[in-house]
């Protein structure tokens, strides 16, 4: 699929002046366009239910696209670019609207059309809906959708069968950015073409698995969405479930997409259930109260959203398992918190000790981890045990064998959502849920979340700390906090 020449194309923002659209998608765009990875026409439309002024929307662009690029240099071409992007004010999802879109989208009949679901997935049945009545969609159409779909099971359920009445599974990209990460493309790398490590990808050798990701920021502007979902739906259902299914897959045959996602699949379909009994215990969820960070006094999260009854939790630490041969009784630490001491998100093997210790006086357990940096800098790190120079016996120091990519790369190295955004253009779907993974993901949060509320008190911790002191951890160990 690298070498899949990429199609002339449309791609419609549904969103367009919304904020990830101006962070990300756009500067995505621009990016791969500098890179000389879009030498064939396009445009870009950016749908805006209320703004008209183009002229204005693009100077608030200019400052973001700046943000996004490596040297100065690389926005000699932005007034290039620009003439291929376009504002279009559509102020309702209604055919009449749609038809002028529709003149715009039918000047170049064969192109590809890209519809970007930039918007909240209350607003993908209307869109679909229209868009089909419309007749915008054709065979080589594609449709993408971000996150949340849907809070729950039933909801989720819902939205694909809407979108799936209008496109065809192969149409449809369900985009997750956590999977564009150069790190975590790596996994596939490091486990499948490594002797080394995957012939002790295995339960007999591996000890624990950790997925972390923290965060220092609040809910931000996110209020709003953020308190009907928390860190549950926000972050695990999606982001680390999909780590997770890379990191514990079985081998694929090749690296076709389904073949892929079939063996991310069978991880899904293998994670234990939760009930009332053994929901306790094995999960932690907390909320962040005022506390410091980095001498800043930050408020609580019923401050941040300015609603004083909120039960949603900021904080989540599950202690999950994989009921198979390679992973039985292995345990999987997934955590998630806002407002922690640090940011970072990363993955700690952590592999079992020697079976037997032949230096009975070292202090440090005879175990080494494999870490796994997905932010901010992205590097893979072997920890082993090494002797201390110097006589008078042995004497052990963890050290680092580390693969740090901006030192042993160095290109730019790009942002998840160009790498996602040129398979899109391809059609490669290997790195976009299927909707099969997706009702696998939920049903397995399901039971999660109608176990919790009751079985799992709130706990509150404080900004800047690693979360609520009874937090689900490793054998006690803290947070990895290099």
């Amino acid at each position: 699929m690298r070498d899949t020449k990429i199609k002339p194309f449309y791609a419609v923002i549904f969103g367009g002046d919304g904020d990830l659209s101006k962070r990300k998608i756009i500067p995505a765009f621009y990016n791969r366009f500098i890179d000389q990875q879009l030498t064939i026409p396009f445009q870009i439309i950016c749908i805006s239910r209320s703004l008209d002024d183009e002229i204005e929307f693009k100077k608030t662009l200019v400052s973001f696209i700046a943000k996004s690029v490596e040297h100065e240099k690389d926005l000699d071409q932005i007034d290039v670019f620009l003439s291929n992007l376009v504002l279009m004010q559509i102020s309702s999802t209604t055919v009449e609207k749609f038809n002028k879109l529709k003149t715009a989208l039918e000047i170049k009949k064969d192109w590809q059309r890209v519809f970007y679901f930039s918007v909240p997935s209350s607003a993908f049945s209307e869109i679909c809906n229209t868009l089909n009545e419309t007749k915008l969609i054709s065979a080589t159409s594609k449709v993408v959708l971000e996150k949340p779909l849907g809070y729950d099971l039933k909801s989720s359920q819902e939205i694909n069968a809407i979108i799936s009445a209008v496109f065809e599974e192969r149409q449809i990209f369900r985009i997750d950015h956590y999977l564009g990460k150069e790190t975590v493309q790596n996994l596939m790398v490091l486990r499948f073409a490594n002797h080394l490590f995957e012939r002790a990808w295995n339960a007999d050798n591996i000890e624990s698995v950790q997925i972390t990701v923290a965060e220092r920021l609040g809910v931000e502007k996110r209020a709003g969405y953020y308190d009907k979902t928390g860190a549950l739906l926000d972050m695990v259902q999606n982001h680390l479930l999909q780590i997770l299914c890379l990191i514990a897959m079985e081998p694929p045959s090749n690296l076709n997409p389904d073949t892929v996602r079939n063996e991310k699949l069978k991880v899904l379909e293998s994670l234990r259930f939760f009930n009332k009994s053994t929901i306790k215990g094995n999960i932690t969820r907390g909320q962040y109260t005022r506390g410091t960070i980095s001498g800043d006094k930050v408020n609580s999260y019923l401050e941040d959203i300015e609603a004083y009854n909120s039960e949603t939790e900021t904080f989540v630490a599950i202690k999950a398992y994989i009921d198979n041969w390679r992973w039985k009784n292995t345990p999987f630490y997934l955590r998630s918190g806002k407002r922690m001491k640090k940011k970072y998100s990363d993955i700690v093997i952590n592999f079992k000790t020697m079976p037997h210790n032949i230096f009975t006086d070292s202090d440090h357990p005879l175990k080494n981890k494999l870490i796994i940096r997905l932010q901010p800098e992205e590097r893979i790190e072997l920890v082993q045990l090494s002797k201390v120079p110097g006589p008078g016996g042995y004497r052990f120091k963890p050290i680092s064998l580390k693969l740090d990519f901006v030192d042993s790369f160095k290109e730019r190295m790009p942002d998840a959502y160009e790498r996602l955004i040129i398979d899109i253009l391809r059609g490669n779907q290997t790195l976009f849920m299927r909707h099969d993974e997706l009702e696998a993901a939920w049903k397995w949060i399901e039971s999660i979340n109608t176990n919790w509320q009751k079985e799992i008190p709130l706990d509150l911790y404080e900004s800047g700390s690693w979360g609520p002191g009874d937090s689900i951890l490793d054998n006690d160990e803290k947070w990895q906090t290099r």
